[in-house]
């Protein structure tokens, strides 16, 4: 069984926060939108599935990227004048940042991650 890690995130600007493809990039209105789109991308395979059709060689795509963890939790809410991010969920590092960078690119910074 995978361990459970909690992701510590920040977004400096979260408005201005997007990917670098319209099509997959996160179009929401704020923290709550922004937690419900992450969230959806890592229960569900619909964000992967979409980006590996865009790739050059589709059936080339390690499979293992496109995991998900139908119980990750995430939650988003504005501090100061950015905003923070906690996330629970088993999949690794390398999968959470793949679906950040495709939402909202390298606007997103990790500040802290331990077991949860």
């Amino acid at each position: 069984m995978a361990s459970r890690s909690h992701f510590y995130l920040s977004i400096d600007d979260l408005g201005r926060a997007r990917g670098p493809e319209p099509s997959l990039s996160y179009a929401g209105a704020g923290p709550s939108d922004f937690a419900a789109a992450l969230q959806q991308a890592l229960r569900e395979p619909g964000l992967f599935e979409r980006w590996r059709a865009m790739q050059e060689e589709p059936d080339e795509v390690d499979p293992a990227l496109g995991k998900t963890d139908p119980s990750a939790q995430v939650n988003a809410q504005v501090a100061d004048l950015h905003t923070e991010v906690d996330l629970i969920t088993d999949l690794p590092m390398s999968i959470v940042r793949h679906r950040l960078n495709l939402l909202i690119g390298p606007s997103w910074k990790l500040r802290d991650m331990r077991a949860a």
